[in-house]
């Protein structure tokens, strides 16, 4: 950042990249900030235009709802030079820094409460952040083996096992009582405090604090967002991670807001995938998604659709699934329009009938 700079941020204030990375920010660089007190897809660029902004913040899907957008002059002719924020999804990385001609991503990850923060600051395409390889105690995060529920797989003598080059872990920080930046001073309920910290890592006795993520480190160190714990599922044998397919859903169906969760079918192993797609205005062309399903292996294609016509989003616009997973395809709880994959006819209405037919076992996935 720059004294000079002015930095345009839509966020709520209560939330720490409103608050303390923008408004921060500010404090510490002595540069300007245009707050906006509600986030518009559409009014974004045309603001950076008129408070002459230099750098822009995002957050989570902001950049997907902005490149939903119709293209219009505002997309290139801002002054943007770089954009902050943490939630850029690889997916439409490219396509969204070529259409707003953004010469530089500064992506970030970390949670408010924790002690694991990791940034990229060299423009890397897609990456969360950065750790070293060459010197790994210089910051003191790592990536661990964990089984599908997220525990720690340990070797013969009860310790944790580093993840190799492109294999999937769980993202930790390392906790160290007396230095303030890599303590975890935990929450207000002392239960859950607990179940983020886990003890003898590396050393018996050494303790650090866990994520909830897994992520993927290069060879190089380069660490990249895979998915939440216990968001992935298993079907077919294979592992799916519902953070991808949203994001490869998401652009087949316009930037619509995209749900993928693991549900349960009668008689089967695993989980299959279903996906809730936002289609308030019910243009959703369901034989078109057949055919571009295909793109995405067959034990990642959801078994299930679930069309919503409203949607619950947090103040940081972050889509809540917890009760859609809870509901899955019953058609006798769930009021909006479902659909279940046939395998010669591709998606195709779920009624009651269909339901009990697959709790009999007489629908085969």
């Amino acid at each position: 950042m720059r004294s000079s700079d002015r930095v345009y941020t839509p966020l709520p204030l209560y939330h720490t990249a409103g608050g303390v990375m923008a408004v921060g920010l500010t404090l510490v660089y002595g540069h300007t900030t245009a707050i906006r007190k509600k986030f518009s897809a559409s009014a974004y660029f045309a603001d950076c235009m008129k408070y002459k902004c230099t750098v822009g913040q995002y957050i989570g899907e902001m950049c997907r709802y902005i490149l939903a957008v119709p293209p219009k002059k505002e997309d290139r002719e801002h002054s943007i030079r770089l954009i902050v924020g943490n939630g850029l999804r690889p997916q439409i990385w490219n396509e969204f820094v070529n259409r707003f001609n953004i010469a530089h991503v500064l992506e970030f990850y970390g949670a408010t409460e924790g002690n694991c923060n990791v940034m990229n600051i060299d423009n890397k395409m897609g990456s969360i952040g950065f750790f070293s390889r060459i010197i790994p105690s210089v910051y003191p995060v790592s990536l661990i083996k964990v089984d599908e529920d997220g525990e720690p797989i340990r070797n013969s003598k009860g310790l944790c096992q580093v993840c190799e080059p492109n294999e999937p872990g769980a993202f930790i920080g390392k906790i160290a009582p007396n230095n303030p930046t890599r303590a975890f001073l935990g929450y207000v309920d002392k239960k859950a405090s607990e179940k983020k910290i886990i003890h003898d890592i590396f050393v018996k006795g050494d303790s650090a604090f866990l994520s909830g993520d897994i992520l993927v480190a290069d060879e190089f160190g380069y660490l990249f967002f895979k998915d939440r714990t216990g968001d992935t599922f298993r079907w077919k044998g294979e592992n799916v991670s519902t953070s991808e397919i949203e994001a490869i859903i998401s652009n087949l169906v316009n930037y619509r807001d995209c749900m993928v969760y693991g549900v349960q079918i009668q008689g089967a192993e695993g989980r299959a995938g279903m996906a809730a797609i936002y289609d308030p205005d019910g243009t959703l062309d369901l034989d078109k998604l057949t055919i571009d399903i295909k793109e995405l292996p067959s034990y990642a294609r959801p078994q299930f659709i679930r069309i919503l016509t409203k949607i619950d989003l947090t103040g940081t616009f972050k889509l809540k699934k917890k009760d859609l997973q809870e509901e899955g395809y019953n058609a006798y709880k769930v009021q909006d329009k479902l659909y279940y994959l046939n395998a010669k006819l591709g998606y195709q209405l779920l009624t009651s009938d269909v339901y009990d037919q697959i709790q009999q076992g007489k629908v085969k996935f």
